[in-house]
């Protein structure tokens, strides 16, 4: 028997799991992929992508260059990449590029091409969503009003559509000329329509056309969720999302969610698109339908495009996802076998304004859902107007990983210890090629159905030729973990981490010798398990067990805590500090960063938005010294493995304009159902609204790179308005209202913005969350802020010191 177990006993049954290297993959029966003797090769085997002859990670977040003004693209993109992301998607809008038959625009922010070309300056990959239908919660799923006006049989073979998309893609294929990866651009992929579940042949013919057309992409792919029919010559792509506006309002939870936060063979999600195939198709969900699962698409690999990284809000139904529940669903799809981890949306964006007014999804339209008629937000990662939020940091910490680890990570296999909706079963699987792997751990699922602690947590694994017992000694996991624990994990040529009771962020090597960096979970204790005998130093102290060596912790983990072995050194953080790091190429160098505000790089600048008087940013290794734009910067200071300096900047920060503004006998207009599946629809009155008007002294304006106001109220809608027109809309649903007035510094000061407010009452029927349900009637507007932000710029005065 192992020396592990002997020394600490038996393992629960239930809590043992034998793991094999996983099948052998297949390769060349894809009509997907490069030649052979391609620069750079992308090839999709039946298990992983591959790139330039080694297993390939992509991650993937949705950015739509057409809901953002283009002066934010670069920040945007810029904190894209910092995020960790390696390529982002977006969606080709038919509706905003051809608003007339025959007449096409591809300037201003529908500049495609220059999209692509700044993605591509920050190292990023790009998806195309050619459409022709995108659907995004735009106006006809982003079909132009002429078009459906023509009562075409759509997203059909037909020949009168057929050869309307067929100029559309035309077009849309020359903005690309030059870009695709096989010339040598950024362009990988290409999606074929968008959540089309019963016309593969459709599908196949829009491939075929795009070729003709001369697009040539390694990656051509589909939406699979929903049950869809696809081609042979698509590879699907599939979703999970947390909670989800399209549900009925008499839905606490969809019933499909709480198997997000599971680990699973299970790939696809039947309820995602359901409210559409029902309400445009007339086909109702089958509740006993059983989704595809691994073995079914053994096929293809498993790859994601919309992991839900925020939720949009309808009128009738407003979810309140939160930051963790977003960075738990990542994590479990990843510990289900995912090669592919794409997101949607990563950053947030404003809906667009055409001839026929504003361009979102709404019962006007014959949708079920009406939604806001501005705001497109999110709750991204990045924000409507660039808010960074607390999952971009969340993810990254994933991101990191992947960036370090994914090619070992892709092809491992999945096997699953416990994945059932009992909630009180450990929920665990384990990624590995037969001989190394990774662990994972969970007690997350959102609050609606939270999860206990799990007690006593120990787990074996049994690889052919060893057995692990994870950890050394039970541990409690705390309720809301989500882990990911290595197992035998190569250090050095010489040292191998047997297992540890941290996750890997990355690795680098600094001053000769590997930098491991780890993060450590609150209130799980630190165990390190080196193969053999070691020795220890530094902020470890160590223990023979059995053969091998337990190395804890002599500190608790954060920035100074590095644990010294014979030829490698372990970073582990606290999990506050390892949400402030970022691996950045600064000075042409890749170098760790911790920094409380959102920083980038930018052609080897560091650039920081500041949101407050102050910064610090730490760096390892660090340039000597700094030159500083937008920004004072203070002297250096060394601190451990770290130089710091503190950044500062008067402009940035928070002034409040208003506190509490509570009107009496505001009126609700009478509640109004529309649409197909008659739903609540937005109020369009505002005759009888609380209104306030907010002017912004311009002092506080002066230097500002980004101005927002934050207004933290309740009620039932509200919108902003400034000079007649509405700059921003709001259904109320227990977060911040953020309006950018950025580009309106002079109206917003002169005139003011104006609110108009409808009350909350609980009688009409809306679902938001059961954290916020218990709010008063009417309208309470507890403050509105002005929040500045500035754009500091950090140039490296010489290299490494």
């Amino acid at each position: 028997m192992n020396d592990e177990v002997q020394q600490i006993g038996a393992v629960a049954t239930d809590r043992r799991l034998r793991v094999l290297p996983p099948p052998a993959e297949r390769r060349g029966h894809l009509p997907l992929g490069e030649p052979e003797g391609s620069a750079d090769r992308i090839e999709v085997t039946s298990r992983w992508i591959e790139r330039a002859g080694r297993p390939w990670f992509p991650i993937t977040g949705e950015v739509h260059y057409s809901r953002l003004p283009r002066e934010r693209w670069k920040e945007v993109l810029g904190h894209a990449r910092a995020g960790g992301l390696n390529s982002v998607a977006t969606y080709v809008f038919w509706s905003a590029h051809e608003p007339e038959p025959g007449h096409f625009r591809w300037e201003g922010n529908c500049d495609l091409r220059a999209f692509i070309e700044l993605a591509a300056d920050f190292e990023l990959d790009v998806v195309v969503r050619m459409g022709p239908w995108g659907h995004g919660e735009a106006r006809y799923g982003a079909f132009p009003d002429w078009l459906v006006e023509r009562d075409l049989p759509t997203r059909t073979n037909d020949p009168e559509y057929l050869a309307l998309a067929r100029a559309f893609y035309a077009q849309t294929i020359a903005q690309l000329r030059g870009l695709s990866h096989g010339e040598g651009g950024p362009v990988i992929a290409a999606q074929m329509d968008n959540e089309l579940y019963d016309q593969p042949q459709h599908l196949a013919t829009l491939r075929e056309m795009a070729e003709d057309l001369g697009l040539r992409v390694p990656l051509w792919t589909a939406t699979g969720w929903g049950g869809a029919q696809l081609p042979p010559n698509l590879l699907p792509l599939y979703s999970a999302y947390s909670d989800g506006f399209w549900e009925d309002s008499r839905v606490e939870w969809p019933a499909f969610a709480p198997f997000h936060f599971r680990y699973s063979h299970v790939r696809d999600d039947l309820s995602v698109g359901a409210d559409l195939r029902q309400a445009l198709d007339g086909i109702v969900l089958d509740t006993g339908a059983a989704p595809a699962t691994a073995a079914e698409a053994e096929d293809f690999p498993f790859a994601t495009c919309e992991l839900g990284g925020g939720m949009h809000v309808a009128y009738h139904r407003r979810p309140l996802v939160a930051p963790e529940d977003v960075a738990a669903l990542s994590l479990a799809k990843i510990g289900s076998g995912s090669i592919w981890q794409g997101y949607y949306m990563y950053a947030g964006g404003t809906q667009r304004v055409g001839a026929h007014g504003t361009e979102q999804e709404s019962h006007a339209t014959g949708y079920p859902n009406d939604i806001p008629t501005r705001t497109y937000d999110f709750h991204a990662p990045i924000g409507e107007h660039g808010q960074i939020r607390p999952h971009h940091h969340y993810l990254r910490r994933q991101h990191l990983w992947l960036a370090a680890e994914g090619h070992r990570l892709a092809p491992m296999g999945v096997s699953i210890g416990g994945g059932s909706d009992d909630p009180d079963e450990l929920r665990w699987a384990v990624r590995s090629d037969g001989r190394s792997g990774y662990l994972f751990l969970t007690t997350y699922q959102p609050a609606k159905r939270a999860l206990a602690a799990q007690k006593d947590v120990q787990v074996s694994i049994d690889f052919p030729d060893t057995t692990l017992t994870v950890p050394t000694r039970p541990v409690d996991i705390p309720a809301g973990r989500s882990l990911v624990w290595p197992l035998r994990y190569a250090l050095t040529e010489r040292t191998t981490l047997r297992s540890a009771t941290a996750q890997i962020i990355t690795r680098l090597t600094h001053e000769g010798s590997d930098l491991l960096v780890l993060s450590a979970s609150p209130g799980v204790p630190v165990q390190l398990l080196i193969e053999g005998e070691a020795v220890a130093g530094g902020a470890g102290t160590a223990s023979a067990v059995g053969e091998h060596t337990l190395v804890e912790l002599t500190q608790a983990p954060g920035k100074d805590c590095v644990v010294e072995l014979a030829d490698a050194r372990i970073l582990v953080l606290d999990e506050a500090t390892a949400d402030q790091l970022y691996r950045l190429k600064v000075a042409g160098e890749d170098r760790l960063v911790l920094a409380d505000a959102p920083v980038h790089a930018e052609h080897g600048d560091l650039v920081i938005t500041l949101e407050s008087g102050a910064a610090q940013v730490s760096v390892l290794p660090a340039p000597v010294d700094w030159t500083s734009s937008g920004a004072t910067l203070g002297a250096p200071v060394r601190q451990g493995l770290w130089t710091s300096w503190n950044v500062q900047s008067p402009q940035a920060g928070s002034h409040r304009l208003l506190k509490h503004f509570r009107p009496e006998s505001v009126q609700q207009p009478p509640a109004r159902t529309g649409g197909p599946l008659h739903r609540l629809s937005a109020p369009t009155d505002y005759s009888t609204a609380a209104r306030l008007t907010v002017r912004v002294p311009s002092d506080r304006l002066q230097g500002a790179d980004r101005a927002l106001l934050r207004v933290r109220w309740s009620g039932d809608t509200g919108r902003a308005v400034l000079q007649g027109e509405v700059i921003s809309d709001h259904f109320w649903h227990g977060r911040d209202w953020d309006i950018d007035i950025s580009q309106h510094r002079q109206a917003a000061a002169q005139d003011g913005v104006l609110f108009e407010l409808l009350p909350w009452r609980s009688s009409t029927g809306v679902w938001v969350d059961p954290a916020v349900r218990d709010v008063r009637e009417g309208v309470h507007v507890e403050s509105v802020e002005l929040i500045t932000a500035i754009t500091a710029r950090l140039q490296p005065a010489t290299t490494t010191a």
